[in-house]
């Protein structure tokens, strides 16, 4: 199966647990999505920055554990990861604090191995990033990032975009629909949703956000349990299946449907049967509490 390369940040993680308390991990949008591509059987290697301390130690740890490669983490001295706590209510919705302004990853594309690592993405079949990866980064560093993917492409790999969305990471929204529509222009997968898209572009259709997207290959999850896939200009709607059990937390929701999606896509599975798999692994990731669920809970 063709690799793939994610890049982002991961960030420790504190999450509620019983009596007031918070339980410690780790995860991050792209980080999620490739711990469950490695337990899908997707080679995948995680493309981030972390620091010299021990939380960083136990985060590679963590990764290489879950199969997904650590090669590519540059460690810098000094550093440290960023941390967001989650609070989440009765219904699995979820709020988010970061503390995030001086993390390593930060850095990524101002290292003297940042020209190394973009010329490493030519070697993948796939390169997948989120919007949170692009608010890290200022202009230079999302355009020194954009060329390398663009080489990436002409040397045969795909570009797969998550349009995750958080209003935090991009104080002015004009910069924001200035920096995805640089995306979409660039992407042969996009991974939307209208969760996302709809702050960005208030009030727009389904019709009118799948218009802004050229791509030939564009999914779009919808606020009901469903999705839209654009296939060469065809529309195909997959409905999500029926929970069986509660939903505990959202988080990850988006992150495992990506995962899914593309290690079906990868494995040969047509669009709408990889939009499926997407769909049935953040039905289930969405009835656990925290980002990663445990092994024993993936879906065959």
């Amino acid at each position: 199966m063709t690799r793939v390369a994610c890049i982002g940040e991961c960030m420790i993680e504190l999450k509620q647990a019983e009596h007031g308390l918070f339980s410690r991990g780790y995860g991050g949008d792209t980080l999620n999505t490739a711990v469950y591509l490695a337990r899908l059987g997707a080679g995948t290697d995680y493309i981030t920055a972390l620091g010299d301390d021990t939380l960083s130690d136990e985060m590679i740890a963590g990764w290489a554990a879950e199969g997904v490669g650590t090669a590519r983490v540059s460690r810098l001295p000094g550093k440290l990861p960023g941390l967001y706590m989650i609070q989440t209510d009765d219904k699995g919705e979820r709020r988010f604090f970061h503390w995030r302004e001086s993390a390593a990853a930060r850095s990524l594309m101002d290292l003297p191995e940042t020209a190394d690592i973009l010329n490493s993405l030519a070697s993948y079949g796939i390169v997948y990033l989120s919007a949170i990866t692009l608010s890290l980064y200022n202009d230079v560093g999302r355009a020194r990032l954009f060329s390398g993917i663009k080489r990436a492409r002409e040397a045969g790999a795909r570009f797969a975009f998550d349009t995750n969305f958080r209003a935090r990471g991009w104080p002015d929204l004009n910069v924001a629909r200035a920096v995805y529509q640089d995306a979409f222009d660039l992407a042969d997968i996009v991974l939307a949703s209208t969760e996302d898209l709809l702050p960005l572009y208030p009030g727009e259709s389904h019709d009118g956000l799948l218009a802004r997207i050229p791509g030939g290959e564009v999914v779009l999850k919808l606020s009901e349990p469903a999705s839209i896939l654009r296939l060469d200009g065809v529309l195909h709607r997959t409905q999500a299946e029926p929970l069986t059990k509660p939903v505990v937390d959202t988080t990850a929701a988006g992150d495992s449907f990506a995962a899914a999606y593309i290690a079906a896509r990868l494995a040969g599975a047509e669009p709408v049967e990889a939009a499926r798999a997407g769909h049935r692994l953040a039905g289930v990731v969405v009835c656990h509490p925290g980002a990663i669920i445990p092994r024993t809970a993936m879906p065959a």
